[in-house]
């Protein structure tokens, strides 16, 4: 630590103003973080001058050359050098800095690419002849003519070479061209209407990394279009499209089935008025929606997108402009949680097509030439009901309780067991291994996992008789005082009424102090400092806290586990086919209270294609 000698005098400090050079560079520190950031910045001005096709091309990770090329309305020549200066924008007038309907608006993104790089803008606005305007180094040339038929060029090339110590933070360039592609992929999910390009041009031959051509007709389509062209079939075919609306906000895009989660939170897009955004409460709010169907390790994979008033978020917090802050966050925490658990709970039992396809995987024979073909046609089921008995070898009645349990059709008239069949999950065939249901259906066949769906079964029931009856609490014979920091006393004084609907119980005790009255009677005793400092822990990492929560149903979850079918249980065939019915009916039946699949559909003509029929 440094000590001045009292006996020396020290000079006055001097206050000084910054040159334009200095303000610039200070700028772009806070702006263009990485090459990243230069790519989305020139890219969301594309898309505030109305382009329709936006092509990105960038060598070495981005750090010798971005090139960004749009067809929009372009920049007239005599406005180029204005463009260039610092807080100069078409975008805004600067009366209302809360009513933002544009992506860029703080006018500091060119002059700050300017300060760093050498900078080229090409632009022809429509009435005007084409011109160019040159910028290294923070020092403009001068405007002359240039050749382009409509839109703008922005060739940065050089990024950084003016500050070289930034060189030095940069990682390799495949990351920092992973790090592009990840912009330009946020932002055609946005952009659904507008075509983008991305080309990697550090060698001779120009590679194509991603396209994405413009989608067509409403809304919800073209979303769901994009999505696909972006995120992959898989997601698209697993997705559930939300679309609510609560007081002035206003909730749509897809999210992902449980059983289609992910090992991290990569697979999370939230968009706000169309602005990508990494916002701590959405993030929360997701955990939320997806808390009791998928373990800790897992994580929800959705494109979500939350439209309002601009007035009513605030953007201008960040100088990257990728955090918000809303003026009512539990209104929009509410609705993102109570839309996605309504979608969960309306796609019933239905699990993610993933399982069927990993499944069908890895019981694929191995290939032993040329498919052979049959040239039959595929019995109807009554053709089969009517020849079942006529088939069966002699003595096979007996035989059948040798090799298993097999629940035959001959038992019932082949128009019953039709009409059995048509049943989602179908009606159960017979049990393997004690454990493993298979059931057929109109089109294919099912294989349950007994003990996880009836675990499922279970694990709602007691949910459902929890909320109604609510979580019993218990009162501690001596309250336990807990002393706090202010900060953290009222933080977890301000989720008190959450905390009690889960049967925890506090109360102010003078000072900095907290009184611990209640715990929940399911968890038995508990240490109440050690809960509530958890609880703190939660709420400054994540801005809220599902711990007592989580207790509370883990707990439920273990004694759904051991009130359930048990693995080894052998079942008549109307106990199979009522599991089947109960988890028709059931929300969320799809999946255990893990997130793991509670049963496989495999198709007939998936089956036939293993065993060569064509």
């Amino acid at each position: 630590m440094h000590n001045p000698d009292p006996n020396m005098s020290t000079p006055q400090p001097i206050i000084r103003q910054l040159d334009e050079t200095a303000i610039n560079r200070i700028a772009a520190g806070e702006v263009v973080e990485r090459p990243a950031s230069a790519v989305k910045e020139l890219v969301e001005n594309a898309i505030d001058a109305g382009a329709t096709r936006i092509t990105v091309e960038y060598a070495d990770g981005g750090k010798t050359l971005i090139r960004v090329t749009d067809d929009g309305c372009g920049i007239a020549g005599d406005d180029l050098p204005l463009a260039l200066s610092r807080h100069a924008t078409s975008k805004i007038d600067g009366t209302d800095l809360l009513n933002i309907h544009s992506f860029g608006f703080r006018g500091e993104a060119l002059p700050s690419l300017g300060a760093v790089g050498r900078l080229t803008i090409t632009s022809r606005a429509q009435g005007h002849d084409g011109a160019e305007i040159n910028v290294t180094g923070g020092k403009q040339a001068a405007v002359k003519p240039a050749g382009l038929s409509a839109g703008t060029v922005v060739t940065l090339r050089d990024l950084f070479y003016a500050t070289p110590a930034r060189l030095k933070f940069l990682r390799t360039d495949r990351a920092e061209a992973q790090a592009i592609g990840d912009v330009i992929k946020r932002l055609a999910m946005a952009e659904p209407f507008v075509r983008f390009v991305l080309r990697d041009v550090s060698r001779e031959q120009s590679r194509e990394v991603f396209r994405a051509e413009a989608e067509q007709g409403d809304l919800f389509d073209a979303l769901h279009g994009r999505l696909r062209q972006v995120l992959g079939r898989e997601f698209a075919e697993n997705a559930l499209a939300i679309d609510a609306e609560r007081e002035g906000f206003h909730l749509t895009g897809f999210a992902a089935l449980p059983t289609y989660s992910r090992g991290s939170a990569v697979a999370q897009y939230l968009f706000v008025n169309g602005r990508p955004v990494k916002d701590k409460m959405l993030i929360g709010a997701l955990r939320g929606a997806y808390f009791d169907f998928l373990s800790r390790d897992r994580h929800p994979a959705v494109a979500l997108f939350v439209d309002c008033d601009p007035t009513l978020v605030d953007v201008n917090v960040h100088p990257a402009k990728s955090e918000v802050r809303f003026r009512d966050p539990g209104l929009v925490r509410g609705l993102i949680v109570s839309s996605l658990r309504h979608a969960l709970a309306n796609a019933g039992h239905r699990a993610s097509t993933t399982v069927a396809d990993a499944t069908l995987g890895a019981m694929r024979p191995e290939p032993t030439g040329e498919a052979r073909v049959y040239q039959m046609d595929r019995p109807s089921m009554s053709a089969r009901g009517t020849a079942y008995q006529a088939q069966a070898p002699e003595g096979f009645a007996e035989i059948q309780g040798m090799w298993g349990r097999v629940e035959t059709p001959s038992e019932e008239t082949p128009q019953e067991n039709e009409a059995r069949v048509d049943y989602p999950l179908g009606t159960a065939r017979g049990q393997v291994h004690e454990n493993y249901i298979i059931a057929q259906t109109a089109t294919g066949m099912v294989i349950v996992d007994q003990h996880a769906a009836h675990e499922r079964l279970v694990y709602e029931k007691l949910k459902n008789q929890m909320a109604e009856n609510g979580v019993p609490a218990q009162a501690l014979l001596i309250p336990e005082i807990i002393e706090l920091s202010s900060s953290d006393r009222g933080a977890i004084l301000g989720v008190a009424e959450e905390l009690a609907s889960f049967g925890l119980g506090i109360e102010p005790f003078g000072g900095d102090a907290i009184a611990v009255r209640e715990t929940p009677a399911i968890l038995g005793e508990v240490n109440a400092e050690a809960m509530i400092r958890d609880i703190l822990d939660e709420l400054e990492g994540e801005g809220e806290s599902l711990l007592v929560q989580a207790r509370i149903e883990a707990i439920l979850s273990r004694v759904a586990c051991h009130g359930s079918i048990r693995s080894g249980r052998w079942m008549r065939g109307e106990e199979m086919n009522a599991l089947l019915r109960e988890m028709e009916a059931t929300p969320h039946s799809g999946q255990c209270n893990h997130g793991r699949p509670t049963y496989v559909e495999l198709k007939l003509s998936d089956i036939e294609r293993l065993f060569g029929r064509t």
